[in-house]
């Protein structure tokens, strides 16, 4: 529950909309009710004013829609005014759930096309809107952050053009190299991480979990993940471990070079549990590796924790090393879009993002300070403790 006493003494920046589009609609719908909720809960102690007439309402998404013509080509359409809001426009680019019709052939969206409706949502506020805040959990093209010889760049060049448009802030979730930030230096770009999300979920579904560093350990599963894990073991006072990607560069294999081995470094492993922590799975290969051979080397429980599992190739790899006794959970966000059949897995566990959000929008809403949202440090102490105690 957000602060309600700042929240009181707060007047909100303009009235709050969401603009939430088809792909990501399931998990704006639970953020909206949150945040009906909480201000609900505000109103109680506030007097009637015209300040407040369009601080309480029984829903705040706005109706919206991206109809195709027959060619495939699309529009953006508001069906509400947005004049003087403080418009939250929300969309998950990597919900391959949803298809479009292009000269009689079923074609499913791509993360291009999800980036594309967003800008048309975007226009079709015309400039209407006081303000303009775009949530991207997944960071469109945030794979493609860097450039190496010859190679587009895409991420930045995405940023730019939304800040062109007219955006104020992007809010995301691990980034996979926040630095991509450094293209739009003067404009709002949040990064948020799931980590409290993370341990709450753990907790819950593992109830007797021993956090010490006689019984768990945390792993980053390559070095871009270092930071993470880092975090995490000072954070819960625990060893960590790291494993490296060895890879063939003489070779490309769709777009990359294969992994050759994964090398480990840290301390022994055996009879304790461990925590993998990543920003995504894509195919998962990767991350299964790094669990089997965790459990070569003796490891006791193996718990998988990603912001985005987007499982690319399917559950059934998932499937077969959980028979084996490769890994016992894993553990991911809804703010990207998961298979129905991942919810009827004994080992997948969903970390709902949907209050944190709904978090995130009303302070911002209220131009308060989000240093606590960003820094979820106290929050884990205190989880940690009442989890002891328990």
């Amino acid at each position: 529950m957000p602060n309600i006493q700042l929240l009181e003494k707060t007047l909100p920046a303009a009235p709050l909309r969401i603009a939430a589009l088809e792909s990501c609609l399931p998990l704006a719908q639970k953020v909206d009710d949150y945040i009906v909720t909480f201000r609900k809960s505000a109103l109680e102690s506030m007097q009637s004013s015209a300040l407040y007439a369009n601080y309480k309402k029984d829903s705040y998404l706005l109706k919206t829609s991206c109809p195709r013509f027959g060619s495939g080509e699309a529009k953006g359409m508001i069906h509400e005014s947005v004049r003087g809001a403080d418009l939250f426009v929300m969309v998950d680019v990597c919900n391959y759930s949803l298809t479009y019709s292009v000269n009689g052939h079923l074609n499913h969206m791509s993360p291009d096309d999800h980036y594309q409706d967003l800008k048309r949502i975007i226009s079709a506020a015309t400039g209407k809107a006081h303000r303009i805040n775009v949530i991207m959990p997944f960071l469109y093209e945030s794979r493609q952050h860097k450039r190496t010889k010859r190679e587009s760049l895409d991420c930045a060049l995405g940023l730019e053009e939304l800040i062109d448009m007219g955006v104020s802030n992007i809010l995301t979730f691990d980034a996979h190299d926040p630095r991509v930030q450094n293209s739009i230096p003067l404009k709002g770009f949040d990064n948020f991480s799931p980590a409290y999300q993370f341990m709450k979920a753990l907790f819950r579904a593992e109830s007797d979990l021993k956090v010490d560093k006689d019984h768990l350990m945390i792993i980053s599963p390559d070095e871009g993940a270092m930071h993470r894990a880092v975090y995490f073991s000072n954070v819960l006072g625990v060893d960590m471990g790291m494993f490296y990607k060895r890879r063939d560069y003489s070779t490309v294999v769709n777009g990359k070079n294969p992994i050759v081995a994964h090398e480990f470094l840290g301390d022994d492993v055996s009879g304790k549990d461990v925590i993998i922590l990543d920003d995504m799975i894509s195919s998962g290969e990767s991350m299964l590796d790094v669990a089997k051979q965790l459990k070569d080397r003796h490891a006791n429980r193996v718990f998988i924790c990603t912001t985005f599992g987007l499982f690319t190739e399917g559950l059934e790899k998932f499937d077969e090393y959980y028979e084996k006794g490769y890994i016992d959970r894993v553990i991911t966000t809804n703010l990207t879009y998961l298979p129905a059949e991942a919810s009827e897995k004994p080992y997948f566990v969903v970390a709902d993002m949907s209050k944190f959000l709904a978090l995130i929008i009303d302070s911002l809403n209220h131009d308060i300070s989000i240093g606590s949202v960003l820094n979820p440090t106290d929050k884990i102490h205190r989880l940690l403790e009442t989890y002891k105690k328990r």
